[in-house]
C-alpha cells in the first residue's frame, strides 16, 4: 500500500508530584492529558532533499537540506531529531514536507515543545526509508537526547517519557529508568494559562544549579549523601556549612520528595481519597511559591479562585515564573473553570489522556 499521508497525534502532561525533581535524580508523577500535538505529513513529489516544514500556529515555514543538518538556532528540535534518528540507523533519502501544529498552550509549562518532539521522532520512524516502529520508551530516550542532550540543557526526562508512554506514570531516572503505570485518577482537572510568559531555562538553571551546589558543599563532610537519602537532620548536622537560604532550599527539596511518596501511597490504591490528593497539591505549591519562588501573584490568584470554588487542590505547573496552572476539580468543574476565567486565566477542562499517541496513515 503506498502511503499518501502520515498523521501522529501526542498528548501534552502536567506534573502531579515531583515538580522540579527530576532533574536532581529525584522521581516524579506525571498524567498525559487530553490536549494534544499534531504532526502531519507525506513526501514530496519534487526530486530534492529540501524539507518543508509547516508551523501553521506561528504562521512561519522552516526549510532546510537532509543533507545539511548543521545547527543554525536555539534548540534547532527539527534537525537534532533527524540527526539522532540518523544514529539510531535509520536512513533519510526522500524528501517529504509536514504540518507541525498544537492546542498545548505554547511556552507554558505543558510540554509543548516535549509533545512536538515525541511526535517528530514517531514521524520520522515511519517517513524513513527503513521504517521501524519503536516502543515508547525508545522514543521517550530519543526525544530526550533531541531536546536536551543535544544542546546540553538542563531539564530531566518527565516531559519525554510522561508524553510519550501516555496516561498516569511514576518514573524514577536515577539509577537508571523505572516506569510504573498507575491507574487514572477519576475525576476532572482544570488547567489554566495565565498568559504570562515565563523564562524556562533561566528558573531551571536557578532551581538546579543552587541545590547541586549546596549538595557539592555536603558531600565533602559526607560523600554518601544525595537527594534521595538526604534528611532534615542532615541539614541540623551542618548548620554552620549552610547559610538560610541554602537551608530552606534543601528543606523544600525534602518536602517535595515526602509529598511524592504520600501521593504515590494513595494513588496506588484501589480508591484513592480524593481530598487527599488534592491537598497534597496545594501542600506543594506552597514549597514551589515560599521555598524555589517559581510561582506569579496571578498564577496565585487563579489557584486561590478556583479553591473557592470548590476545587479540591492544586499547583503551577512546569519550570514557572508565568505559564499554567491546574487544580484537581471533580465537582463542578464548570463553576471552579468560571472562577479561573473571570480573574483573567483561559481553562481547560482536562482529563488523562487514554493513549500515548495516535499514528494513521491515508
Amino acid at each position: 500500500m503506498k502511503i499518501k499521508n502520515i498523521n501522529i497525534i501526542t498528548p501534552s502532561r502536567i506534573c502531579l508530584f515531583g515538580e522540579h525533581q527530576d532533574y536532581l535524580g529525584l522521581p516524579i508523577i506525571a498524567m498525559a492529558i487530553s490536549i494534544y500535538s499534531h504532526i502531519k505529513g507525506r513526501y514530496r513529489k519534487k526530486r530534492t532533499d529540501m524539507l518543508l516544514i509547516n508551523k501553521s500556529d506561528f504562521n512561519k515555514t522552516e526549510t532546510f537540506s537532509l543533507n545539511q543538518l548543521e545547527y543554525t538556532k536555539k534548540r534547532d528540535y527539527l534537525k537534532s531529531g533527524i540527526k539522532v534518528c540518523k544514529n539510531e540507523g535509520l536512513k533519510f533519502s526522500k524528501s517529504f514536507r509536514a504540518e507541525i501544529k498544537s492546542n498545548i498552550p505554547i511556552q507554558a509549562g505543558c510540554s509543548s515543545s516535549s509533545s512536538i518532539m515525541v511526535g517528530w521522532i514517531r514521524f520520522l520512524s515511519q517517513i524513513a526509508d527503513n521504517p521501524i516502529i519503536w516502543p515508547a520508551e525508545k522514543i521517550a530516550k530519543l526525544a530526550y537526547k533531541s531536546e536536551v542532550l543535544e544542546f546540553s540543557e538542563p531539564g530531566g526526562m518527565m516531559d519525554q517519557y510522561s508524553t510519550a508512554l501516555g496516561g498516569l506514570i511514576y518514573l524514577e531516572s536515577n539509577p537508571k529508568i523505572y516506569i510504573k503505570k498507575l491507574k487514572p485518577l477519576s475525576g476532572t482537572f482544570i488547567l489554566g494559562d495565565s498568559f504570562q510568559p515565563k523564562n524556562t531555562l533561566g528558573i531551571l538553571k536557578r532551581c538546579k544549579n543552587k541545590r547541586l551546589n549546596i549538595l557539592k558543599k555536603l558531600k565533602h563532610k559526607n560523600p554518601n549523601l544525595n537527594f534521595d537519602n538526604i534528611e532534615i537532620t542532615d541539614l541540623k548536622n551542618n548548620s554552620k556549612i549552610l547559610n538560610k537560604k541554602e537551608k530552606k532550599l534543601i528543606n523544600a527539596t525534602i518536602e517535595n520528595r515526602n509529598i511524592l511518596k504520600l501521593g504515590l501511597l494513595e494513588l496506588t490504591k484501589k480508591n484513592p481519597n480524593q481530598i487527599l490528593i488534592g491537598d497534597l497539591l496545594t501542600q506543594q505549591h506552597s514549597i514551589l511559591r515560599d521555598d524555589l519562588c517559581i510561582s506569579t501573584s496571578k498564577i496565585d490568584l487563579m489557584l486561590e479562585a478556583a479553591l473557592n470554588a470548590g476545587a479540591l487542590g492544586g499547583k503551577i505547573n512546569g519550570s514557572g515564573g508565568g505559564g499554567c496552572m491546574f487544580v484537581y476539580a471533580p465537582n463542578n468543574p464548570e463553576k471552579v473553570a468560571e472562577s479561573i476565567e473571570k480573574v483573567g486565566g483561559k481553562t481547560y477542562l482536562i482529563e488523562t489522556s487514554k493513549n500515548d499517541y495516535s499514528m494513521k496513515y491515508n
